[in-house]
C-alpha cells in the first residue's frame, strides 16, 4: 500500500510517498518535479524503517526518583504523575515562572510549538524557548524589520541564483533540485561561502568570504551596485524608504571593494563582478541560509543581505524572491492567560521576543543565565522536547553545569541522548510517520500539505500533540486542551483559512488557501509599520539601534576570541550538516554510519605542511573555553587559515563536540546570538595520540 505523508527526519518538509505493509513502514521516496534518474536521494529517507523501528528507541517511559539511581521503565500513568507533582511543586515554590520549555527542531516547529506554548500560557510560565537565536528566526526577523516576512527564494524560475551560507544538496533537496534545474538552462550562479560546496563547485562566481563577515561582504556589493546606478529606482521611488540613508552609508569609502578586500580574504574585481551580475539579470533569487545564522553579526548582515533583494527590484516577483501568503489560522497560544507582572527570562531581548506574534520566545542563552545566575530569575524546572542542548548548545560546559543544577528535568525524544543523562523522566516520542500534524511550512504559506499518520505508534511511543494533551490534564489543566485528537486541534487552527484536515487528506499534494499571487505590494504594500520596505527603520533607530545596516561601521573582527588571536591564530568553523545526519540525530543507525563512520577535522594543505600534520592524525583545537581532539584529513574545501569541524559528533563522544570550543558571552544585542559559527583557535598535532 501507498500513502502520501511529509517526512519531518529534517526541517525540509519534503512530501514523500511511504510503502506501508502489515502496518509497517518498509520504505520511502521524495516527490519530485525531478525525472527519477536526476533526483536527488536522501540517505536519510532510504533509512526510515531502520530509524523506525531501531532497537535503540525508547519505547516505554523511563524515570528515576533522583540522578543517583538508574532509569527504570514504567508505566505512562506513574510518569505524567511525577512530572505534574514535581513541576507543582516548583510552581508553588518559586511560581510558575521557574518552570522552563526548551523546543529543538526536531518536532516541527508548526503546530507542536503552538501546543507547547499553549500548556506553559496554561500553566501560568511564559518560559516556552526555543533554539531561534541560533537558527532561521534571528534571520527571519531581519527579514521582517526590511519587508515585513522572510522571503521564499523561486529558484527554479530564476536567471541568477545568489546561495549565502547554504549547502541545500545537504539539507533540502527539492530547492537543491531547483538550482540545479535552473542552473541546466542557463541560469547564473553566485556562491558566498567560506567552504567549496557542491554548489561553490558549480558555480560562475564563488566567494569565498572569511568567515564572520558576510555583513561587510553585503555592504560592499551594495556600495558597487548603488555606485553603478544598477538599482530599480522606480521599485524604490515606489515602494522604499531610507534609501538616501542607504547611499550615505554604503557610498562611503570604508565599503569600496578596494578597501575590504583584504579584510574579506576576496579579490575586489571579483565583488564587483558578482554585484554588477546579480543586479543587472533578473529575475534573480537569494537563498540564505544557516551560514548566516550563529553569527554575532546575523541581523545586520542579514538585513544587508534583504535590502540588496529590494534595491535591485527582485521582491515578490516570479523567478525572484517571493513574499509569502500565511495560512489564516486561528491563535491557540493562550498567551492572554499569562500574568502580566511576570516577564519572561529572555526580557533584555524585547524587539526579537515580539517581532512576530505567534514565533515565540528564542533567545536561548537566557535560558542558562535563569538557570545558572538566577538572572533575572531562577529557573528550576526544564523540559525538553526534541532537541539536545547538552550538544547543541554554545559552551557546552556552561549548559552541562546548567542541566545538573536543575531541580527536575523531563526530555520528550524517540532516543536516550546526552541531554536525556541529566533528565529525571525520559518520554518516548513517534516519528514523523507515526503522527498527523501542520507543519510550519504549510502555515507561513498558502500551500498547506498535511502530515499524515501513516502507520500505528510503534511500542508504548506517543506523538508530541498526545503527550502535551495529557500532560495538560495531569497539571488539572484539560480544560485548555479540549480536543479528543489533534484532528480536532487542526482543524479548530485551520478555521479561518476554510480548510479541514478531511479535507487535505483528500489531496495528499495539499491545497491553496490563496491564489498565488506575485507583486502583491501594488495594492496591499508590504507587511511593515510604514507599508514600505524599510531600509531605514525607525523601530530600530528608537531602540538605539544602526536603522540602515552598519551605519557605525562594520565591527573590527566579530569572531569569537578576536582579542586572543595572537595565542589562537586560526579561525574555526562549526559544520558541514552532512545529508546522513541531523544536527545530533540517528548517528546510532548502522547504514547510515556506514555512510559516514567518524569525523574529521578539515585542514587546508598549506596548513596542514606548516603544522606537520597528515591526515589521520589526531589533532587537538583549542580555545579559551575548552578543546576537541580529532583526526585529521588534509583537504582545499577551507581556505588557508581556518579549519572546519563537524556538527553534531559530540552526542557520540564529548571530545568530539565542536560546542566545547565555542563561546557565549558575547551576544548580539537584538537577537542574543552567539558566535559558535566562527572563532579563533590553536590546532596542533596530539603528541599523546597513540600511534
Amino acid at each position: 500500500m501507498t500513502k502520501h505523508t511529509v517526512c519531518r527526519l529534517c526541517s525540509a518538509c519534503c512530501p514523500i510517498e511511504v510503502k506501508i505493509e502489515e502496518n509497517r513502514l518498509v520504505g520511502a521516496e521524495r516527490v519530485s518535479f525531478m525525472p527519477p534518474n536526476k533526483r536527488l536521494v536522501c540517505p536519510k529517507l532510504k533509512a526510515a524503517p531502520e530509524i523506525v523501528y531501531s532497537k535503540n528507541r525508547i519505547l516505554k517511559p523511563l524515570i528515576r526518583k533522583n540522578r543517583r539511581e538508574e532509569f527504570r521503565e514504567t508505566s505512562w500513568e506513574e510518569a505524567l504523575s511525577f512530572v505534574a507533582e514535581q513541576l507543582q511543586k516548583i510552581k508553588d515554590s518559586h511560581g510558575a515562572q521557574a518552570v522552563s520549555w526548551l523546543r529543538g527542531m526536531a518536532a516541527d516547529w508548526g503546530a507542536p510549538w503552538d501546543y507547547a506554548i499553549r500548556l506553559m500560557s496554561a500553566f501560568g510560565s511564559p518560559n516556552a524557548i526555543g533554539n531561534g537565536s541560533v537558527c532561521h528566526v534571528a534571520r527571519e526577523m531581519a527579514h521582517t524589520y526590511t519587508y515585513g516576512a522572510m522571503t521564499v527564494p523561486m529558484a527554479k524560475d530564476a536567471r541568477c541564483i545568489v546561495i549565502w551560507g547554504k549547502n541545500d544538496k545537504n539539507t533540502a533537496p527539492a530547492m537543491a533540485e531547483a538550482i540545479i534545474s535552473a542552473k541546466e538552462r542557463g541560469a547564473k550562479l553566485i556562491v558566498v561561502d567560506p567552504i567549496r560546496t557542491f554548489f561553490a563547485n558549480k558555480a560562475d562566481i564563488w566567494l569565498q568570504v572569511r568567515p564572520g563577515h558576510d555583513g561587510l561582504l553585503a555592504m560592499s556589493m551594495l556600495h558597487e551596485i548603488i555606485q553603478q546606478g544598477l538599482y530599480d529606482e522606480a521599485f524604490i521611488e515606489s515602494y522604499c524608504i531610507g534609501f538616501d540613508e542607504l547611499c550615505d552609508v554604503a557610498l562611503d569609502d570604508r565599503y569600496k571593494p578596494e578597501k575590504v578586500a583584504r579584510t574579506l580574504w576576496i579579490d575586489a574585481g571579483l565583488i564587483r563582478e558578482a554585484a554588477r551580475l546579480y543586479a543587472s539579470t533578473k529575475p534573480a533569487c537569494i537563498i540564505d541560509g544557516n551560514g548566516l545564522d550563529m553569527q554575532l553579526e546575523v541581523f545586520q548582515a542579514t538585513r544587508a543581505v534583504a535590502i540588496l533583494r529590494a534595491i535591485t527590484g527582485n521582491l515578490d516577483i516570479p523567478g525572484g524572491d517571493f513574499i509569502p501568503q500565511p495560512v489564516p489560522l486561528k491563535n491557540i497560544q493562550l498567551k492572554e492567560l499569562l500574568p502580566p507582572n511576570i516577564e519572561p527570562i529572555t526580557a533584555s531581548y524585547p524587539l526579537f521576543n515580539n517581532f512576530h506574534p505567534t514565533w515565540g520566545l528564542h533567545a536561548q542563552s537566557c535560558l542558562i543565565d535563569a538557570i545558572l545566575d538566577e538572572k533575572p530569575y531562577a529557573v528550576k524546572g526544564l523540559i525538553v522536547q526534541s532537541g539536545n542542548p547538552a550538544v547543541t548548545m554554545t559552551e557546552s560546559n556552561r549548559v552541562a553545569s546548567a542541566l545538573e543544577k536543575l531541580d527536575f528535568l523531563m526530555v520528550i525524544d524517540l532516543f536516550r541522548n546526552r541531554t536525556a543523562e541529566f533528565a529525571h523522566v525520559i518520554l518516548p516520542a513517534t516519528t514523523c510517520f507515526e503522527k498527523t500534524q501542520l507543519n510550519r511550512a504549510s502555515m507561513r504559506n498558502s500551500l498547506v500539505v498535511l502530515q499524515n499518520q501513516v502507520i500505528p505508534w510503534v511500542g508504548e511511543s506517543r506523538p508530541d500533540w498526545k503527550i502535551i494533551f495529557d500532560l495538560a490534564r495531569y497539571l488539572g489543566l484539560g480544560q485548555y486542551f479540549p480536543w479528543k485528537d489533534v484532528e480536532e486541534a487542526i482543524d479548530e487552527q485551520l478555521e479561518p483559512s476554510g480548510l479541514s484536515v478531511e479535507k487535505l487528506r483528500k489531496h495528499p499534494q495539499g491545497l491553496f488557501s490563496s491564489a498565488l499571487t506575485y507583486e502583491k505590494y501594488r495594492t496591499d504594500g508590504f507587511p511593515t509599520p510604514s507599508g514600505k520596505v524599510e531600509i531605514f527603520s525607525h523601530r530600530l533607530e528608537s531602540a538605539g539601534y544602526d536603522p540602515v545596516p552598519y551605519k557605525s561601521g562594520f565591527p573590527e573582527d566579530p569572531v569569537s576570541f578576536s582579542e586572543a588571536k595572537d595565542q589562537y591564530p586560526m579561525i574555526g568553523i562549526s559544520g558541514e550538516r552532512r545529508n546522513c545526519y541531523t544536527h545530533t540525530q540517528f548517528f546510532h543507525v548502522p547504514s547510515l554510519r556506514k555512510l559516514d563512520p567518524e569525523p574529521f577535522i578539515e585542514i587546508h594543505p598549506a596548513d596542514a605542511t606548516r603544522l606537520g600534520i597528515e591526515t589521520g592524525n589526531e589533532v587537538v583545537v583549542r580555545t579559551p573555553k575548552g578543546e576537541v581532539k580529532m583526526k585529521a584529513r588534509i583537504s582545499d574545501v577551507v581556505p588557508q587559515q581556518v579549519i572546519r569541524i563537524p556538527w553534531g559528533w559530540g552526542e557520540v563522544n564529548p571530545l568530539w563536540s565542536v560546542n566545547n570550543l565555542t563561546d557565549d558571552s558575547t551576544r548580539n544585542p537584538i537577537t542574543s546570538t552567539p558566535s559558535n559559527r566562527s572563532f579563533y583557535c590553536r590546532l596542533e598535532k596530539n603528541s599523546l595520540a597513540k600511534k
